[in-house]
């Protein structure tokens, strides 16, 4: 049990929100986080996949939509920050920082415990 506490999350605070380091799987079959991985480099990312096709921005989108619904934020605080065309993104969230951490936080563990 205390391995998975030390999984370092995938996410940053800052004073106006958090960014979060994703890696993204379009045309995933649902829309859903998957909770976090370790890249060979040693990073850690959030997993998360979408239904949508990677083609004219598509997946972003849904990415952002599922984001803002799962973190109970308006689609206008989720940003792409950085990786538009990439699996791996930079995502920054405009919201209350211990709020949106607690809430990742809860989403990745009822993950881990499926």
């Amino acid at each position: 049990m205390v391995a998975k506490e030390a999984h370092k999350e995938p996410w940053r605070y800052s004073a106006t929100g958090i960014s979060i380091a994703l890696r993204v799987t379009p045309r995933g079959g649902r829309d859903d986080i998957d909770g976090i991985e370790q890249l060979a480099d040693g990073r850690n990312v959030l997993k998360v996949r979408v239904r949508a096709i990677a083609d004219g921005g598509e997946a972003n989108k849904a990415v952002l939509v599922l984001l803002a619904k799962s973190l109970g934020v308006p689609k206008a605080s989720v940003k792409l920050l950085s990786g538009a065309t990439s699996r791996l993104k930079q995502i920054v969230i405009d919201g209350d920082p211990a709020r949106l951490g607690e809430t990742l936080r809860q989403l990745v563990s009822a993950k881990s415990n499926d």
